[in-house]
């Protein structure tokens, strides 16, 4: 058993699709859209073979407490394979002007970890 995916309701579509596709090197499939529900949508593949379902509608708001600080999904995390890694990219990312929320550490769980919003406040852990 795994996960497949996991789903986030963006109210950028184009502009989170990039962020993804720019720094985790995701694959972007075609934009799916319904017109009778005025839905959009973009699956993004990995290597491992994990994906995110970004999606829009305009009944959706983004309106109301911060990401991350929510019931639901208050993270998620993506391996990307070393700590020289993790640090190569959380200083790209905060170079390109991102915010950094956590700066590279080993945590108390024993994981070695920096923390990231996307372009639209989602919390990302990037794990060695």
């Amino acid at each position: 058993m795994h996960i497949d995916h996991i789903a986030i309701w963006t109210d950028d579509l184009e502009k989170l699709r990039h962020f993804y596709i720019t720094y985790f090197n995701a694959v972007s499939s075609e934009r799916y859209h319904n017109p009778k529900k005025h839905f959009y949508s973009y699956f993004l593949s990995f290597d491992s073979g994990c994906r995110i379902e970004l999606m829009q509608m305009p009944q959706i708001s983004g309106a109301g407490t911060p990401r991350g600080y929510m019931m639901g999904i208050a993270h998620f995390a993506i391996s990307l394979g070393g700590k020289e890694k993790v640090d190569a990219l959380t200083e790209r990312l905060r170079t390109d002007g991102f915010t950094i929320t956590g700066e590279p550490r080993t945590t108390g769980d024993g994981y070695y970890e920096s923390v990231v919003l996307d372009p639209e406040g989602n919390v990302v852990e990037l794990v060695a």
